[in-house]
């Protein structure tokens, strides 16, 4: 087992992810990234590899709870997990606000099963150890009411009450939780690039953007202080 420090990337994409990845890659973490298919995992290793920073790629579903646990594992017979992002974003289509029944919030939280089992299972060896950080990506809607979002807000609530909570309950143990608060188009992510590429539906994105790189420094920054359990990116408060 090495003793290198592992930065686990739970829900990798070509945005905030990758920025993770390469920050904390950057500052002597070993990188397992995980995302439900594997055909971008060659490029993603390729870049981290080209700026020396040690990587693996994982294929897991993280709906799938056995499949993420058997990753887990696999991350963790390698060496201590020291930093456990989860950054998935939901699969569902939102459903105005107003038409929300409760299959269709339930089926929302699909979105913060995942994040409650990944803590539950690298918890336990950080308390143990006395070190690591659990860090979490969310929607500005839990903060402020966004109708658009319908009901994908409430999973969003959830998954910041979920991580300021954690942190609260792990002061004075050692371990770290925060939470990245996100209002705005993440640069080189999926969601940017499909909106970039119709303008005429979608409008113009000046403004409106946020650079994955300044996210993952505020989340460096974050996990070397552990001074806050929260940053908020808002680029529509203006």
């Amino acid at each position: 087992m090495s003793t290198t420090p592992i930065a686990l990337i739970v829900g990798v994409g070509p945005g905030l992810g990758m920025s993770m990845a390469r920050r904390f890659g950057s500052e002597g973490f070993r990188v397992a990234l995980v995302s439900r298919g594997g055909a971008r995992h060659g490029d993603y290793l390729k870049d981290l590899a080209a700026q020396g920073i040690d990587a693996a790629a994982h294929v897991a579903d993280v709906t799938d709870r056995d499949r993420l646990k058997a990753v887990l594992a696999e991350v963790t017979a390698d060496g201590d997990i020291e930093l456990a992002y989860y950054g998935t974003a939901p699969a569902q289509q939102p459903v105005p606000i107003t038409e929300t029944d409760a299959a269709a919030a339930q089926s929302a939280f699909e979105w913060v099963w995942p994040a409650v089992d990944m803590v539950h299972e690298v918890l336990p060896a950080m308390l143990t150890r006395g070190a690591g950080a659990l860090f979490f990506a969310g929607g500005l809607s839990s903060v402020r009411p966004m109708p658009m979002l319908g009901q994908l807000a409430l999973p969003s609530a959830a998954i910041r009450n979920y991580a300021l909570t954690l942190n609260a309950a792990l002061a004075g143990q050692g371990v770290y939780a925060g939470t990245l608060t996100i209002g705005g188009l993440i640069e080189r992510g999926d969601i940017h690039t499909m909106v970039a590429a119709d303008p005429g539906r979608f409008g113009s994105l000046e403004g409106h953007t946020l650079n994955p790189d300044d996210l993952a420094a505020t989340a460096w920054d974050m996990y070397r202080s552990r001074d806050r359990a929260e940053e908020v990116f808002d680029v529509f408060s203006g």
